[in-house]
């Protein structure tokens, strides 16, 4: 997960094979904007859908140093919410 002021990001990652297995950010949806919360649960969502339609079901969050409030805890909720564990 990382967030900027206008964006914000999500991987899932197998660290063993290397490899990005489920992404989503606002760039991928140009109807939305990083920097409010409904973007970040609309990440979450979408993030968690991919990651199950992978077979992933089960992840460990890194928030990336931020603080675990605001569009963070809203990505994490979303996600959780649609089926991801961690």
């Amino acid at each position: 997960m990382h967030r900027s002021g206008k964006h914000i990001y999500a991987q899932v990652i197998d660290d063993v094979a290397g490899r990005t297995v489920a992404s989503a950010s606002t760039l991928t949806a140009r109807d939305e904007s990083g920097a409010n919360i409904a973007a970040a649960t609309a990440v979450g969502k979408r993030v968690a859908e991919a990651a199950l339609a992978a077979g992933v079901t089960q992840v460990v969050f890194d928030r990336g140093g931020f603080l675990f409030h605001g569009r963070v805890k809203a990505l994490a909720e979303a996600a959780r919410e649609a089926g991801l564990e961690f």
